[in-house]
């Protein structure tokens, strides 16, 4: 089964800049859509942002403008840049895939991004 480790997350001052990256090992073939989560204590998990094998992405309004998700099918990974962030970013990020042989949701282990001065 694939599984997925994320690295990348910390302390970074307001306007700061981040970049989370996730690695898939397994069988990455299977992976379709792959992106990243956030939860932040008291709230919902939430998508934000994600991309099909094709390349095409999906961002939350929340972060448009300000957060980049690429991945590289080859290499099973996907990254998460994040530009001008803000407290409210401040969550715990989580790297999604799904498996289309087995229609299951893969998740990593999550890894935190703090925004504060």
């Amino acid at each position: 089964q694939v599984q997925l480790v994320e690295s990348g997350g910390g302390l970074v001052q307001p306007g700061g800049s981040l970049r989370l990256s996730c690695t898939a090992s397994g069988s990455i073939f299977s992976l379709g859509v792959m992106g990243w989560y956030r939860q932040a204590p008291g709230k919902q998990r939430e998508l934000v942002a994600s991309s099909t094998r094709s390349g095409l992405t999906n961002v939350a309004d929340s972060v448009k403008g300000r957060f980049t998700v690429s991945r590289d099918n080859t290499k099973g990974t996907v990254a998460l840049q994040m530009n001008s962030l803000k407290p409210e970013d401040t969550a715990v990020y989580y790297c999604n895939a799904r498996d289309r042989l087995l229609s299951l949701d893969i998740w990593g282990q999550g890894t935190l991004v703090t925004v504060s001065s």
